[in-house]
């Protein structure tokens, strides 16, 4: 099978039908010229042709229509209009997918892309698409999945990719960053996020662990900016695996303005933040209709923001903190002085979404002993207000949690 480049390039089709109008969505998506030979065209095609996108010759077709065609597709639906179209292209040695029958000397696969790989899969005795798009579509799943080793065998220009992991369960990490793990050279890691999945990878990839701990940063910011700088100047498509989401306290930012400035490719992969993963997974609703309708979440290094205070004061928002455990007796201090009810819920869950989640509640003014009590440890999601309460869902029957 061959891979056709047809940009630009002329390709006739005959017919004007659905089956027509979908092989002409193909070619125009590849970028060719398209001219369609039909005394009538379907709907789609009518549109296509109104937008400019093909030319139209509103006739039977000719022999002369198949001048300076690369390409024959034959789609009238009559076996002999299609079989003369065949014959034609046939003398004039030009390639010809016959729709429906075998007589062509081209055939059109059922295809499925990942990046730039492209897969098509085609029958070599009769044509039979249905069994043709059964195998596609099992190779899509597969892709789709991250499952296939996509790394390029072939230097070329390198990149980085920077893959939110999700708050750590490995069923949380979207199909896109599997798929992007697929195609990685090397894989820049820290402790949090989905560190499982890093054994499903070919035993070649290079793993390089960046890894924080509270008080502790081997590996400084600056760094890993160049670490990813670096090895994506060597040709390599490197992945930047990080857990949650990488623009949600993730300093991804800084990893993107590193790459840009080096002049080497970047793109990002959202992933679940551990601020709206933690809670769900503890069956905390971040909102809840009747209680709260807005979320603020902050960076518990940072200290209060008024907006914060104002929403717990107020009960408008729920407050959500990041990396806030050992800040925690500091921030509760600070509420409790700027007039925050005492009585406020208060929930930690540690180790969100992984087997080992646990979670800790206490009003504001009891957390701090609570937490001590517990020995909460980082990492750990705090979420303060009216629905951090145990019995918050308790009170509605029509809601259930799944176990």
């Amino acid at each position: 099978m061959l891979a056709l480049e047809l940009t630009g390039r002329r390709v006739l089709v005959v017919g004007g039908g659905p089956v027509a109008a979908r092989r002409v969505q193909a070619l125009l998506a590849d970028a060719a010229t398209v001219v369609v030979v039909a005394p009538q065209l379907c709907e789609a095609l009518r549109d296509l042709h109104t937008w400019g996108l093909l030319e139209w010759r509103a006739r039977e077709v000719v022999e002369g229509d198949l001048d300076g065609a690369w390409l024959v597709h034959t789609a009238t639906g009559d076996r002999g209009t299609d079989a003369a179209v065949v014959g034609w292209a046939q003398q004039r040695q030009t390639f010809c997918v016959d729709a429906g029958a075998s007589r062509g000397t081209a055939r059109t696969p059922a295809t499925t892309q990942q990046g730039d790989v492209l897969v098509g899969v085609v029958s070599t005795g009769p044509p039979d698409p249905g069994r043709s798009q059964v195998v596609r579509d099992a190779i899509a799943t597969h892709l789709r999945e991250g499952r296939v080793d996509l790394r390029r065998r072939r230097t070329c220009g390198g990149r980085v990719v920077l893959v939110g992991g999700g708050p750590g369960d490995v069923g949380l990490l979207t199909l896109a960053g599997r798929r992007a793990l697929a195609e990685a050279d090397v894989v820049v890691t820290d402790r949090l996020g989905p560190v499982d999945v890093l054994d499903e990878l070919p035993v070649d990839v290079e793993i390089i662990d960046v890894g924080k701990t509270p008080g502790h940063h081997p590996v400084p910011q600056h760094e890993i900016g160049r670490i990813l700088v670096e090895q994506a100047q060597r040709g390599r498509t490197v992945v930047r695996l990080k857990g949650g989401d990488p623009f949600v306290y993730g300093r991804g930012g800084e990893e993107v303005l590193a790459c840009r400035e080096a002049g080497v490719a970047v793109e990002v992969i959202p992933g679940v933040s551990s601020a709206f993963g933690a809670p769900a997974a503890a069956g905390i609703p971040l909102t809840h209709r009747g209680t709260v309708g807005a979320v603020h979440v902050m960076n518990g290094h940072d200290g209060w923001s008024s907006a914060a205070l104002l929403g717990l004061r107020e009960g408008s928002c729920t407050v959500v903190v990041l990396m806030g455990v050992g800040a925690l007796p500091s921030l509760v201090a600070a509420a409790l002085d700027a007039r925050v009810d005492p009585r406020t819920p208060v929930a930690l869950v540690e180790d969100g979404t992984l087997p080992g989640q646990r979670v800790t509640r206490a009003a504001l003014v009891d957390v701090v002993d609570a937490a001590v009590s517990a020995g909460v440890r980082a990492p750990a999601v705090i979420v303060l207000g009216a629905v951090a309460a145990d019995d918050l869902l308790t009170k509605h029957p029509a809601v259930t949690m799944a176990s």
